[in-house]
């Protein structure tokens, strides 16, 4: 059974089938880069130093548990095109509240 075609398209790009620890490893970084991305561009809000690093703590556990879920399933996808939702509308509202400001005087 050849498993290499039942891989999601990052498994698959970072060759976990042929090297697991190097492409695993890659997998986690690829997925909680862009679950931080994800989490600042949506949710983040400004907080003390303590609760943001438990909060990246987490996020880091929670990071494990979809990698290994990532290996089948298109998670690094889904947060791929998170990230990309997500950055378009800041730009449209950044663009907006730019347009919105009254000239000063």
């Amino acid at each position: 059974m050849d498993v290499s075609q039942y891989l999601s398209f990052f498994p698959s790009l970072y060759r976990v089938e042929e090297n697991p620890t190097a492409g695993m490893w890659a997998l986690y970084l690829t997925i909680f880069a862009l679950s931080i991305l994800v989490y600042k561009l949506g949710f983040a809000q400004k907080l003390p130093i303590l609760k943001s690093v438990l909060i990246y703590l987490f996020l880091g556990v929670g990071c494990t548990i979809l990698t290994f879920l990532g290996i089948f399933l298109p998670v690094t996808e889904g947060l791929v095109v998170a990230a990309l939702i997500l950055i378009i509308y800041k730009i449209r509202l950044y663009q907006s509240k730019k347009q919105n400001v009254p000239p000063v005087e």
